[in-house]
């Protein structure tokens, strides 16, 4: 991997990554931009124990622009965009509209491929690991940041989701505190360890492997499943073989597997409501254990992969006891949803 850190006309910095050692990145951006002005503050839930990042400036972020003005399609034509190259394999940056800034913490646009129409799962397997390196290579600058305590790189895909680019893309946010998500995952896990004296995660994976009737893929080094208590109508979660607190900590072999068995999750999930239903939207989400603390090692990294969609034309909404109350109901059985993405494959 080829590694080319550049700027931006405002000061936003731009990272190439290439699976080739001679590439040139020498493109300059030339756009008239102003410095970026972000205006996030993070402000304390007092009955929930949470933060909320009240970011106003997000209010003005580009909103599906048409294709040919698209801001992360390569530089050509005449138009400029975020990427001054005139293509690209895998490109990083930092967001023009962050939701955490400076003391809050970080936000960056990771592309994974130039060509507009593509998603995710039309990538190469070649191309998927260079993603899964710039993923780690960013989960370890970001680490070395002040005030960062947790990475989490995801993706959102399709307008179901909320999503305002069609580009291929996903997120990488630095957050200057563990997410609510993961505290409460390694409360949980100590709990667990005082109790039963096992890893939670552990436990759960080798549950879920006995079971097998909830399992979508298993291979040497990693194992799919719909856990037991999905929350979505469609929920994966994909682990390592041997349990490690980040990406940075992943071997060769995890490695190395990984871009098969993730791309055919994504196809699967693109099979599932039929070949008339639009591309499935979903959520891909990885978790990383926090930087500090005793328990780090206890945690497991992991990818969740989830749809909001439920059956062919309908979504998933959360309404009062979701959103009011936390309190999650699921209309499809786990099993259920775990036979039908065994279904699919190879169709």
């Amino acid at each position: 991997m080829k590694k080319t850190v550049t700027t931006l006309a405002d000061g936003r910095e731009l990272i190439y990554y290439d699976t080739r050692d001679d590439a040139v990145r020498t493109a300059v951006d030339t756009r008239p931009l102003d410095s970026v002005a972000s205006a996030t503050e993070l402000r304390h839930d007092a009955l929930l124990g949470d933060s909320v990042a009240v970011a106003s400036h997000r209010q003005g972020r580009t909103y599906h622009p048409p294709a040919g003005e698209c801001p992360l399609c390569p530089s050509g034509g005449g138009r400029q965009s975020e990427i001054p190259a005139p293509d690209y394999e895998v490109v990083v940056f930092e967001n023009r509209f962050p939701t955490l800034a400076g003391e809050s913490g970080r936000c960056e646009v990771v592309c994974f491929t130039a060509d507009h129409e593509a998603s995710f799962a039309d990538l190469t397997p070649e191309r998927a690991a260079l993603v899964l390196d710039a993923w780690t290579d960013r989960t370890a600058e970001l680490a070395a940041r002040p005030g960062v305590e947790q990475v989490y790189c995801f993706e959102n895909r399709g307008a179901e989701i909320g999503v305002t680019l069609a580009h291929p893309h996903g997120q990488i946010y630095a957050y200057p505190s563990a997410t609510p998500r993961t505290a409460l995952m390694q409360r949980h896990a100590a709990e667990h360890r005082a109790r039963t004296g096992g890893n939670l995660f552990d436990d759960v994976v080798a549950r879920e492997r006995a079971d097998a009737e909830r399992i979508v893929l298993e291979t040497a080094h990693w194992t799919a499943f719909v856990p037991y208590a999905a929350h979505w109508p469609y929920e994966v979660h994909l682990y390592p073989a041997r349990r490690v607190p980040d990406l940075r900590a992943l071997d060769e072999e995890a490695r190395t597997e990984f871009p098969q068995i993730y791309l055919e999750l994504l196809r699967r999930f693109d099979r599932i409501f039929g070949p008339e239903e639009p591309p499935t939207p979903y959520i891909s989400a990885w978790h990383q254990a926090p930087f500090t603390g005793a328990d780090r090692e206890e945690f497991a990294l992991h990818l969740e992969l989830f749809t909001v969609r439920r059956t062919s034309g309908r979504l998933k909404y959360l309404a009062g006891t979701e959103s009011g109350m936390s309190a999650f109901s699921n209309d499809v059985p786990p099993e259920t949803a775990a036979r039908r993405l065994r279904e699919v494959a190879g169709k």
